[in-house]
C-alpha cells in the first residue's frame, strides 16, 4: 500500500469514528452561563436564552469577556424580557454582527414560535406571563428531541408552570418555587434548576430532583 493510500486510509477512518461518536451522543446540553442566561445544544443548533445581559446589573453575576467570544456562529438568541439583567441591547447588536444569529423576544413572538421550521426537530411556545416592572414578559417551553424544557424566566407566579406535564427540566427562580408551594402548585417535572441566584442571595433548597445554579459553566445533559 503507497503512502498515499495510507494515508487517504487513516483520514477515512477517523471521520468514520468521528461520525459515528457523534450519532451516538445523542444529547441536549444546558450550560449555565449565569442569571436566566443558558447555552442550550443538540451538537448542531445552538441557542442562548436570556444572554447577552449587562454583566453584573442590580447585583447578579458577572461575566468573563471569553463568554462573548465563545459564542458560536449563526445562534439564535431567546429572551424573556428586556431587563438589563437579562438583556443588553448594544451587546446583542454587537454579537449579531460578529456572529451572525437572530434574536427572538416579546417584540416577535409570532415569528419566535416558527422557529421549528428551520430547526429540526424542535417546537418552542410562549407563555405571557407576570413580573414586577415588567409589560412584556414571556416563559416558553421548549420542545427538542422530545424533551420538554420549560424556562420560567423572571416571573413570580407559578400558575403557567402549574398547567405543564411531563416536563424533563424546568428552569424557574427560587420565588417561583416559594408561590408554587404557598399555593400548593405542583410543577410536574423529571428534573428542576433554580438559576438567578445573586452572589449575596442566601438562598439554599433542597431536593433529588433539585440543581441550585451556582456555580458558572454547569453542564446539564438530557440524553435523547
Amino acid at each position: 500500500m503507497t503512502k498515499t493510500i495510507k494515508t487517504l486510509f487513516t483520514i477515512f477512518i477517523l471521520i468514520f469514528i468521528n461520525s459515528i461518536g457523534f450519532a451516538q451522543s445523542n444529547e441536549i446540553k444546558i450550560r449555565y452561563i449565569g442569571n436566566c442566561g443558558l447555552y442550550i445544544t443538540d451538537g448542531v443548533n445552538h441557542i442562548y436564552t436570556d444572554f447577552p445581559y449587562k454583566s453584573g446589573t442590580h447585583n447578579y453575576i458577572e461575566y468573563d469577556d471569553s463568554e462573548i467570544d465563545s459564542l458560536k456562529e449563526n445562534s439564535f438568541y431567546i429572551f424573556t424580557h428586556k431587563h438589563s439583567d437579562h438583556y443588553s441591547k448594544k451587546l446583542l447588536e454587537k454579537v449579531l454582527k460578529m456572529k451572525n444569529g437572530k434574536a427572538f423576544g416579546s417584540w416577535d413572538i409570532s415569528e419566535l414560535e416558527s422557529l421549528n421550521e428551520i430547526i429540526p426537530n424542535f417546537e418552542i411556545k410562549a407563555f405571557k406571563t407576570k413580573h414586577n416592572f415588567s409589560l412584556n414578559h414571556y416563559s416558553f417551553l421548549i420542545t427538542w428531541h422530545n424533551k420538554k424544557i420549560f424556562l420560567s424566566g423572571d416571573t413570580e407566579n407559578a400558575e403557567t408552570i402549574g398547567k405543564m406535564t411531563n416536563l424533563d427540566w424546568a428552569f424557574v427562580p427560587a420565588w417561583l418555587i416559594i408561590d408554587s408551594n404557598e399555593k400548593g402548585i405542583k410543577i410536574d417535572t423529571k428534573m428542576i434548576g433554580i438559576y438567578h441566584i445573586g452572589p449575596k442571595d442566601n438562598i439554599d433548597i433542597t431536593g433529588k430532583k433539585v440543581l441550585m445554579l451556582k456555580k458558572q459553566g454547569e453542564i446539564i445533559s438530557i440524553p435523547y
